[in-house]
């Protein structure tokens, strides 16, 4: 099986205070995915920021970032729906009218390290049923073991499409699961049979953790918005180097790396 690797340029905490190399800006961001992409990442991941580099869910941003790096690559374009922990659920929901190919659907309500991130179960539903009808895959994010059974409630009640279910196993977050093996472990073997999934190792664990992962047979994701730091002590001169470090792991594994088309395929995307 094909590894589907992931880029994660942007996130909704760090700041370029943080690390300098984070791209903030449509033109940024669009820049450092088409670099990612020529590296291998068949998924761009997508947070977006104000000129203020404040993280916004303004649907002309949006639309300029999605435009921007569709003239620089085809890379598969994933829209978070989680924007940031001061943004409404209602303007961060509304992301989906741009129809990109996928986007997040955050199950449950959470500690999100000094904040919350509210996802109230009525508008999740909401959201789940109107992902469905404009053919907007979910890309399911569980931060803890119930995330996942909320999940299967939702198919249960039909509002998640057919499969293969894309999760999204986070593990680093405070107030989610610790970022540790047994916990991976855990989850994987919880998961639906047939399910597609990546980890996303969040802090130092993150080398360690994709390591695992792809040795399980799961996807991928890198990117500035799990780790800033290519090694202790060393700041990530952007989200290349943290991609081609994961393909270069893959490819250690003898695993090839998926292209878009491939990717497109094994996540029966809407065309």
């Amino acid at each position: 099986m094909s590894v589907v690797v992931t880029v994660a340029p942007t996130g909704p905490i760090a700041s370029k205070q943080d690390n300098p190399h984070l791209p903030t800006q449509p033109d940024e961001i669009a820049d450092a995915v088409a670099r990612a992409y020529e590296a291998g990442a068949s998924v761009a991941h997508i947070h977006l920021r104000d000129t203020e580099h404040r993280p916004t869910a303004d649907p002309d941003i949006a639309r300029r970032t999605m435009d921007l790096i569709a003239e620089r690559c085809p890379i598969l374009i994933q829209l978070s729906t989680g924007v940031g922990l001061s943004v409404p659920f209602d303007e961060r929901a509304a992301l989906v009218e741009l129809r990109p190919r996928m986007a997040t659907l955050n199950p449950c309500s959470m500690s999100f390290g000094a904040g919350e991130f509210r996802n109230p179960p009525a508008e999740v539903r909401h959201l789940a049923a109107r992902m469905a009808e404009l053919g907007v895959k979910p890309e399911l994010e569980i931060y803890d073991t119930g995330h996942l059974d909320a999940c299967l409630r939702l198919r249960y009640e039909g509002l998640l499409p057919d499969e293969p279910l894309q999760f999204s196993l986070v593990l680093g977050v405070a107030g989610g699961m610790a970022a540790t093996p047994e916990n991976l472990l855990t989850m994987v073997r919880r998961l639906p049979p047939g399910a597609v999934w990546q980890v996303i190792a969040i802090g130092r664990r993150n080398l360690e953790l994709t390591a695992i992962a792809l040795a399980l047979g799961g996807n991928a994701r890198a990117g500035l918005e799990d780790t800033l730091y290519l090694r202790k002590g060393e700041l990530s001169p952007g989200s290349l180097p943290l991609v081609e470090r994961t393909v270069a792991l893959a490819r250690a594994l003898d695993l090839p790396i998926a292209g878009v088309e491939e990717t497109s395929d094994l996540l029966r995307l809407t065309p």
